[in-house]
């Protein structure tokens, strides 16, 4: 998952080397998320089918092949071409990785299995831009050394995958691979919408941090650093972290509605930071909101797949993946569209706006839910 957001910190190199738009900037980041949604829409369920390990297996080699993209870019073309490998990537990764970690889990560890798999997703998207901003700022190569460093850890992630135990029991002949769509069972409805519609606003608020925010850093708040960038990156995704942990002290049920409540401050706070021009205030609101994302995402994942029957745990839990995915990449488009029109602080703001009033309402409905229940 750090491959997925290495290229963050430096956009603003590519800008230079290239010559394109800030708009060019969050289409090149939305490429990255169609690849994830045609992923999980055409193969969600194909772990379900084939096995686990076979599915991770594909989802680091196409990773690697991302990486090599990268090495060898010369242009915008190879740019689209290795964002919409790493998307593959991911769509393969998220679903049939969260499920072979619950899997590989017996049955006492189960709650902490979630944990280490919502944190792995959430730890390796923060590592991605901190790794690569110290990298670019404070060794040779800044747009080549990164994807170097990630594909001697690909190589080493191959090499413990294969020897995972496979976790699904595949039937001779197996049933035809045929893309499923959005595979959400009847059973599984009840929990699917609200968690996807907390999932939605958090990823949102992932989708400004790893496309936008690094713009705003270098042309608002004169902060040129890469190092820097990379870190600011990573205290949301580190703070996402550490909201998944409270879930498990809070119990899933309260965590996701007190979760898209905490991200509705997080982002009135980053809001607050656009409108002064305060890096400081910005790092409080994106620990803040990333806080509140954490919280919801593991509780809402940790719903989704315990009502999702076994036969469909992957196909579900991929299509929850991919309400989140179009979470992070429309809306961002639509940050970069606005900040032609009216400067990329406005566009923020403006932003920032929507997702407090999403998640706010989100928040709102799951709290009446929760006292309704109790």
């Amino acid at each position: 998952m750090a491959g997925t957001t290495l290229p963050t910190p430096l956009y603003g190199l590519y800008r230079e080397q290239i010559g394109f738009s800030e708009l060019m900037v969050t289409v090149v980041f939305a490429v990255y998320a169609i690849g994830v949604i045609t992923a999980l829409l055409v193969a969600g369920d194909f772990s379900d089918v084939l096995g686990r390990r076979p599915v991770l297996l594909s989802a680091l080699g196409l990773s690697l092949l991302s990486a090599v993209c990268f090495l060898f870019e010369s242009g915008l073309p190879l740019l689209f071409v290795g964002r919409l490998l790493s998307g593959f990537s991911a769509g393969l990764l998220s679903g049939a990785a969260t499920a072979a970690v619950l899997e590989l889990a017996p049955p006492h560890l189960r709650a902490r299995a979630g944990f280490a798999a919502t944190a792995a997703n959430m730890g390796g998207l923060g590592c991605g831009p901190l790794l690569s901003g110290i990298l670019a700022q404070y060794a040779p190569w800044p747009l080549r050394l990164p994807f170097l460093v990630h594909i001697a850890l690909l190589v080493a992630a191959v090499a413990v995958t294969s020897t995972l135990p496979e976790t699904v029991a595949r039937s001779t002949p197996h049933r035809p691979l045929r893309p499923q769509g959005m595979v959400v069972p009847p059973e599984s409805r009840a929990a699917f919408v609200p968690a996807g519609l907390a999932a939605f606003a958090g990823f949102s608020m992932l989708g400004l941090f790893t496309a936008v925010a690094p713009s705003f850093l270098a042309q608002t708040l004169a902060e040129r650093n890469l190092a820097a960038t990379g870190a600011v990156v990573f205290s949301v995704f580190g703070s996402s972290t550490i909201g998944q942990l409270l879930t498990g002290r809070l119990g899933a049920r309260r965590a996701l509605p007190a979760g898209c409540l905490v991200l509705t401050a997080g982002m009135a706070v980053v809001a607050s930071s656009l409108l002064v021009e305060s890096l400081p205030v910005l790092v409080v609101g994106a620990m803040v909101g990333g806080l509140g994302q954490g919280m919801s995402f593991r509780a809402g994942l940790a719903d989704v797949s315990a009502a999702a029957p076994e036969e469909h745990r992957g196909a579900t839990i991929s299509a929850f993946f991919v309400v989140a995915y179009v979470g992070i990449s429309v809306p961002v488009v639509g940050v970069g569209a606005l900040a032609l029109a009216l400067g990329l602080r406005d566009a923020g703001m403006l932003f920032a706006l929507y997702v407090v009033l999403l998640s706010a309402a989100v928040g709102a409905f799951l709290l009446r839910r929760t006292s309704r229940a109790d």
